[in-house]
């Protein structure tokens, strides 16, 4: 039987990269003597995780376009582009496989426009409820679309969207652990309740100045808050808790290794609403206030959040709004036993499990070496 070759690309934040990384695990299962290539962009977070995870992985010099698009930079932008579709057709010549995957990132326009271009057969993961521009365009091409919510033929054809869902970490699935025993890793006391506040792997400046503005409340609360700051904001963070005051009920961390522990440990969480944290929130049933970031490609994050809010799936509270309501809100909520069961019931509702395998088995079709 032939080995299936596998190019995998995409990347630049963890939502992209934690699918992608399950993706490639299922194909590996399925299939252990699968040869899996990744395509990254150089300097994005793709080229130290997808090592760490195992696979190999190439770097293009691709990165985003500045606004407004007049602006003189862009010109080294547009002739990064070019030489990465360059780059990336000779990687694909060179690495001949029978199918490439994209799951969103700068690095997947180049690589499976170059597969396109080569007659390799392509399939699209689409994260979020709300199609980015370049997905579209691939789409045009793409073999298999797979998707996580309901209504994306408003962008893609309708005859080869497939409804899979987001892979996520399975870490998260697999955690043995009790909430008692989560709650001693972070020195937490297992009668009180807990809030986590994670603002993604780099951090949410929103989230974060929402905690610095009631320090006090919480201080005088009984309750007991995890709060991963993000390592781009924590020496900041750390300088103004030391002249502040960092209240004993409050646990301060730059980044959690552990993600699978710290929802084990939360009766609520308060997130960013990025496609892969939903999806992880739907499979663990875990009560979530999401706060969707302002700054992402058509306000993605916002229908993701609604698409949950519409279902009484999830509260919302808009960034522009969080520095005064967020911290309230989560006090308010978390106290209300009835409606955390219920959040928590209508969130599993929407969990799509195995998504990881039902995409590397669709995968493995399209290479033909099933």
């Amino acid at each position: 039987m032939k080995e299936p070759r596998i190019v995998i690309s995409g990347g630049g934040t963890g939502g992209h990269i934690f699918p992608a990384v399950s993706i490639a695990n299922a194909i590996r299962q399925l299939r252990p003597d699968a040869k899996i290539l990744f395509v990254g962009a150089l300097g994005r977070m793709e080229m130290q995780r997808v090592p760490q995870a195992g696979y190999e992985i190439k770097g293009l010099p691709i990165r985003g376009f500045f606004r407004p698009l007049w602006k003189p930079a862009n010109i080294g932008v547009a002739l990064d582009y070019l030489k990465s579709k360059r780059m990336a057709k000779q990687l694909l010549r060179d690495f001949q496989p029978q199918v490439a995957v994209g799951v969103g990132g700068y690095a997947s326009s180049a690589a499976l426009g170059a597969a396109n271009s080569l007659g390799v057969p392509t399939l699209i993961q689409e994260q979020n409820s709300y199609a980015g521009l370049a997905n579209k365009n691939l789409a045009k091409n793409a073999a298999k679309i797979c998707v996580a919510y309901e209504g994306m033929e408003r962008f893609f054809p309708a005859d080869r969207i497939m409804m899979t869902g987001n892979p996520v970490r399975q870490s998260l699935l697999e955690t043995t652990m009790t909430r008692e025993e989560a709650l001693k890793t972070f020195g937490l006391d297992s009668d009180k309740k807990t809030i986590l506040l994670v603002g993604g792997s780099l951090g949410a400046r929103t989230i974060n100045e929402s905690v610095m503005q009631h320090l006090s409340d919480i201080a005088a609360s009984d309750l007991q808050f995890v709060w991963q700051t993000g390592k781009y904001y924590s020496a900041q963070i750390a300088e103004e808790l030391k002249q502040k005051g960092q209240p004993a009920n409050l646990v301060v961390c730059d980044f959690i290794a552990d993600m699978g522990a710290a929802y084990k440990a939360a009766d609520l969480v308060i997130s960013r609403a990025g496609a892969s944290s939903i999806s992880e929130f739907c499979l663990i049933g875990k009560p979530v206030i999401l706060v969707p970031s302002p700054n992402v490609a058509e306000d993605h994050q916002t229908k993701n959040a609604l698409a949950l809010v519409n279902k009484d799936a999830a509260l919302y509270v808009k960034d522009s709004e969080a520095k005064e309501k967020l911290i309230p809100l989560a006090m308010d909520t978390v106290s209300d036993e009835a409606r955390l069961k219920s959040l928590s019931a209508n969130v599993l509702k929407l969990g799509l499990p195995d998504s990881a395998m039902v995409i590397a088995r669709e995968v493995l079709k399209l290479a033909n070496v099933e």
